[in-house]
């Protein structure tokens, strides 16, 4: 990745020096037309010789500058991961796609009608990125929102409003750090209990509360449990509702658990936890982040936007 960066300052660099040769536009030695061009006076008139414009920077001077800056940036990085007290820096993620990718059904995950809302676990991407999503809204920790934006990693909220509810402030000020608040029904039942109405009515709800209280209609929808049927995601569809993403491996403060064979880390995986407390979990929402985060940068993994490949 960091040597991705550098080649591409490089081509930068390259293309300034294309533009902009050394020399072009310094100021002419001699007395003749040119003296006279832009205001300039010839020397000896009373305004004296114009100085001459700064040498461009070249490629290499470019390329040295961009690694001292990233230097700079990671070592910053490094003291607020100390701080808060991760076992290593995290990965920086590469830049966005241009294109995003398709996304797909997971096999054996269809419902036989190919046109519904794609529900998967993993983004197709060869990106040694992960997506970090949490879950619910029961735990309200100002902790985490002061950790995540400190340390800049991103993730994504799928938000339930009978917990939502109790301090909607909280999820704004997250969604003031650039969080985005996606869809996790009004009360989280067991989706496939309800009849077509029934569900339409959970999810269409919880669309209409995230637009009203912060503005925007989430695209992106998370079931309870992440159980559905056919029902749900022609619900989900009616909604607005585009993609089902589910999860890969879930995060707690006192371990991984895995849904793979292999019980490790993919490309354009999916990660769950949950806004939870030390009343629930064996510690708080900031040990889950380090245990996740923790496991994600040992297994050479970066954390992604979600919003930035779906």
């Amino acid at each position: 990745m960091v040597a991705g960066l550098l080649v591409a300052a490089l081509g930068t660099a390259c293309a300034a020096e294309g533009t902009h040769p050394p020399g072009a536009g310094a100021a002419p030695s001699g007395r003749h037309g040119n003296e006279a061009q832009a205001g300039q006076a010839p020397a000896g008139q009373g305004q004296g010789r114009q100085a001459p414009q700064a040498r461009p920077e070249t490629a290499s001077e470019a390329l040295t500058a961009y690694v001292e800056r990233f230097r700079q940036a990671q070592a910053r990085r490094a003291v607020v991961a100390r701080r808060w007290g991760l076992k290593q820096t995290p990965l920086l993620p590469p830049d966005p796609p241009k294109v995003k990718p398709e996304i797909t059904f997971r096999k054996g995950f269809e419902v036989g009608d190919p046109s519904l809302p794609p529900v998967f676990t993993t983004v197709p991407t060869k990106d040694r990125v992960v997506f970090l999503t949490i879950d619910d809204g029961a735990d309200k920790d100002p902790e985490l929102l002061r950790m995540m934006s400190e340390l800049d990693i991103p993730y994504s909220a799928f938000l339930s409003d009978y917990l939502v509810k109790e301090d909607y402030g909280y999820f704004k000020r997250m969604q003031g750090l650039g969080v985005a608040l996606h869809n996790h029904t009004l009360t989280h039942p067991y989706m496939p209990a309800l009849s077509y109405e029934e569900q339409k009515r959970e999810i269409c709800g919880q669309q209409d509360v995230i637009q009203r209280r912060y503005g925007k209609r989430p695209t992106l929808f998370r079931p309870p449990y992440g159980n559905y049927d056919a029902d749900t995601l022609r619900a989900a569809r009616d909604c607005g509702i585009k993609a089902v993403p589910l999860w890969s491996a879930e995060a707690f403060p006192d371990r991984m658990e895995w849904r793979e064979w292999d019980r490790d880390l993919h490309p354009g995986d999916i990660v769950l936890t949950h806004f939870r407390g030390r009343g629930e979990w064996k510690g708080s929402m900031a040990d889950m982040i380090r245990r996740a985060m923790d496991t994600i940068t040992a297994r050479g993994y970066a954390v992604a936007r979600l919003e930035d490949y779906v």
